[in-house]
């Protein structure tokens, strides 16, 4: 199927896709914890059976049943040797079905394994693993590909990668999403849609996760950014305990009703996922098919993206800055650390930049005496770790550019495209290829433009090249070349008129360093400040600039206030609120140290309750706090040096950190990156605390917990995470691991002696096992507290099988194993 094929599709109106395969497999008599792909091969009928009923309800795209046919799937059932066979007998099956009647999706999903800096699976390691079932599936004659159930907007743009250096087939992405209307990596659907748009899938949506109805704001949230058509594949509402298994109480009338609103919302293509029956389809076929969808945008928002969320640059918005500080150039302390393979300063840096104001931080790692290509991917990784804020990407090589571009989870800024025929040529592809934007440096194969009116002729064959590529005006910012005003006096002057034009005549955003303007000038704060504020009048998007300089920062709130760019009142109060702060923190910390020269011991001076918005004034503290995993033994020890005892470290310092951490996920400032980050600090922090601490006699161990996910389940992420916190706050955690027999957990806990059990499942295919293990301790009398949680899991659940509790997260399982055993 080519793109213009799948296009002609969806000019026809709404595109039915089909319903659910696993919970219709069970009620056909799949048992539970077998390889789905094995059990359909060896009952291919009941397959065959099922999706010509889709089809016949009204299905036009069937998806194989080829779902977590990948290498490190198959391999937890020993079948990895015999994926092609696999894949290809499962293509044959669809194409029997659909005969002719539908189309059939190559369907590929989350391998289980975490991608680094979380787990040890490489992203280029990831989509080769991809790349391996996608040749598969075209060399078998899918006719588009399907991209579903991702909780990672990194492994879905592996997978997407990896299809497209495969073939050209159409691509579908959908990810599910949890209650807080992010996924479990903490990507909002605006951020999926802008990131995945731009990387070539021809059509970005969600499935799974929750009913039609509750999918509704998800949509209209993608629609706002969306330039191709949407996809909505909801369950068939939440699932519930019915006796002994889990059930979807959705009727396929209420399904098809609730289904139109998703249409209304922005959906072009519909269909089901759990609890989807051919009833259910051919009820929502009947109801959407004569509604007309709504049109994707033609031309998309000027935004950026990291995995975490969208940066608009808006020509009549406010200005911006791109955190200037992360380059080496001139810098000293930061050159050493590179050289010695260190990015704490880095990651600093980011932190720092992120809370003075800047809205993108641009990212440079060009000194001599390092590998610039290693060093530049480890930056991304570690930058992104710390913050959410989109990045620059800032190297002058095509090969670093392409190597980062390739790994950045996100919708990056290429800094930058200049004019020269051999780096245009080489990045434009690579830029597009990526879905990049990019900044348009008007510097041709002549040089620096010694005129205003040959700048502006160098700027328009930059842009002709690239709309040739594809780009449109909102991929590009133009710099605007900003030279030193002591050298060239006009300098000011000829980019005010680049900015009016940029801006006025050929719609385009715009940049410059803004510190270029005074060098060579004494007191060039007040010039870079006065030519700021003109550069904001005459147009002027953004700058890269230093955010901790306040009088740019504040020359730039008041300037925008002045100018009435919406939002701005506000905005200028809250910034100069940040900087009364900061000023008195100063303030304090100077009177402090005069206070510790004149002799006063520096605890003293400094305060007891010396605290800031962040906690506690403590390094250990606040490594924890940011993740600081590498710092945290050596800082550990600098408290030990002090005087303070080994447990104390712990509990006044570690446990208040990791529950501030706890607290910053639950208010979504910190994600699932951020959550792991600092419980590995801790845990590293207390494997080196715990052996030096004097057990008295007589003093009682913490409780222990045995930990499982439960058999036929093979996920557990989450429960790794929540065994991670627990041992944090002092437990012993038995971890039995993934698939386990409810017989085991019981054996395991009464063995150990252990306090409470933590089930997981994150299928509702599996949930009902969790309920088996609950029976199971009655059986043997197991007397310690049962616990649940997954997602799809809910508190409603855990009340009717008779658990002692849920937990939603590790962190709100480390507080209702609290309130139990307390």
């Amino acid at each position: 199927m080519t793109n213009e094929e799948f296009q002609h599709l969806l000019s026809r109106g709404v595109v039915m896709l089909d319903g659910a395969t696993g919970t219709n497999l069970q009620q056909a008599g799949m048992p539970i914890g077998v390889c789905p792909e094995q059990w359909i091969l060896e009952n291919r009928q009941v397959m065959i059976d099922l999706q010509r009923h889709f089809v016949e309800a009204g299905s036009q795209i069937l998806y194989a049943p080829t779902f977590t046919g990948n290498r490190i799937k198959l391999a937890e059932y020993g079948l990895d040797d015999q994926l092609a066979a696999i894949n290809q007998g499962l293509v044959a099956i669809s194409k029997e079905a659909a005969q002719g009647k539908a189309l059939v999706a190559g369907d590929m999903t989350m391998t289980g394994q975490q991608l680094y800096p979380m787990g040890d699976l490489t992203f280029e390691e990831l989509v080769d693993v991809y790349r391996q079932q996608a040749k598969v599936l075209y060399d078998a004659g899918v006719d588009l590909f399907i991209v579903e159930t991702m909780m990672s907007l990194q492994e879905t743009r592996a997978c997407v990668l990896a299809i497209k250096e495969v073939c050209d087939l159409p691509i579908m992405a959908t990810l599910t999403f949890e209650k807080d209307g992010r996924t479990l990596y903490g990507t909002p659907p605006e951020a999926a849609v802008v990131v995945l748009q731009n990387l070539g899938v021809d059509a970005v949506g969600l499935n799974c996760s929750t009913g039609p109805a509750d999918m509704v704001e998800t949509v209209q949230k993608m629609y706002e950014y969306a330039t191709v058509p949407l996809i909505a594949k909801p369950n068939a509402g939440l699932p519930e305990w019915d006796g002994d298994k889990t059930v979807y109480k959705t009727t396929p009338e209420e399904f098809a009703q609730d289904g139109k609103l998703l249409i209304e919302a922005g959906a072009h293509i519909v269909g089901g996922c759990c609890g989807t029956t051919p009833d259910h389809i051919r009820a929502l076929h009947d109801a959407v098919c004569q509604m007309t969808p709504k049109a994707p945008h033609a031309s998309h928002h000027r935004v950026l993206a990291s995995e975490r969320q969208v940066v608009e640059i808006q020509l009549d918005g406010s200005f911006q800055v791109i955190g200037e500080r992360i380059n080496p150039t001139g810098k000293k302390k930061l050159q050493a650390e590179l050289r010695a393979g260190k990015l704490d300063l880095v990651r600093a840096m980011a932190r720092e930049q992120e809370r003075n104001g800047a809205a993108i931080l641009d990212v440079n790692m060009g000194t001599n005496g390092i590998d610039e290509k290693e060093m530049m991917l480890k930056a991304i990784y570690e930058v992104t770790g710390v913050s959410g804020l989109p990045l620059s990407i800032d190297t002058s090589s095509p090969e670093i550019m392409e190597a980062a571009l390739r790994i950045y989870p996100g919708r990056a800024l290429v800094n930058s495209i200049s004019c020269e025929t051999e780096k245009r040529k080489q990045l434009l592809p690579v830029v597009k290829k990526y879905g990049a934007m990019f900044i348009a440096l008007p510097v041709s194969d002549a040089g620096i433009p010694k005129t205003l009116e040959e700048k502006h002729a160098v700027l328009d064959e930059l842009l002709t090249d690239a709309y040739d590529h594809g780009f449109t005006p909102e991929d590009v910012v133009v710099d605007a070349l900003v030279a030193t005003v002591g050298a060239a006096p006009t300098s000011a002057l000829d980019c005010m008129a680049t900015f009016s034009h940029c801006k006025r005549d050929l719609g385009l955003a715009t940049v410059c360093g803004l510190s270029n303007i005074s060098f060579g000038l004494p007191d060039r704060m007040y010039v870079n400040a006065t030519f700021l504020s003109m550069a904001i009048a005459s147009g002027l998007t953004m700058a890269i600039a230093n955010p901790s300089q306040d009088l740019l920062m504040n020359t730039a709130a008041a300037a925008n206030m002045l100018m009435n760019k919406e939002g701005s009142d506000l905005a200028y109060i809250h910034r100069m609120q940040y900087f009364d702060k900061k000023e008195a923190e100063k303030k304090r910390q100077e009177e402090a140290e005069l206070l510790a020269r004149q002799g006063m011991p520096a605890d003293v001076a400094a305060g007891e309750s010396q605290q800031t918005e962040q906690g506690p004034v403590n390094p250990v503290y606040q490594a924890v706090l940011e993740g600081e995993k590498d710092a945290v033994v050596s800082l550990a020890q600098a408290e030990l040096a002090k005087g303070m005892a080994p447990d104390a470290v712990i509990n006044d310092l570690l446990i208040p950190a990791i529950t501030k951490v706890g607290d910053l996920y639950d208010k979504q400032v910190y994600f699932l990156p951020q959550l792991i980050a600092s419980a590995n600090t801790m845990e590293t922090a207390i494997a080196y605390l715990e052996p030096l601490i004097k057990k008295e006699p007589g003093q009682q161990d913490m409780a222990t917990i045995v930990i499982a996910t439960v058999e036929g389940d093979v996920h557990d992420i989450g429960k790794n995470l929540v065994g991670l916190m627990l041992r944090n706050y002092g437990y012993k955690v038995v971890d039995l691991g993934k698939d386990v027999p409810a017989g085991t957990i019981i054996e395991t806990a009464l063995r150990e002696k252990a306090s409470v059990v933590g089930l997981s499942a994150l299928m509702t295919t599996t949930m009902m096992h969790m309920k088996d293990v609950i029976a199971e301790a009655a059986d043997k009398h197991y007397d310690g507290k049962i616990i649940i949680g997954g997602a799809a899991v809910t508190p409603s659940f855990s009340d009717e099988i008779g658990a002692d509790g849920y937990s939603k997260d590790a962190a709100d399982c480390v507080k209702l194993v609290g309130r139990l055993l307390a």
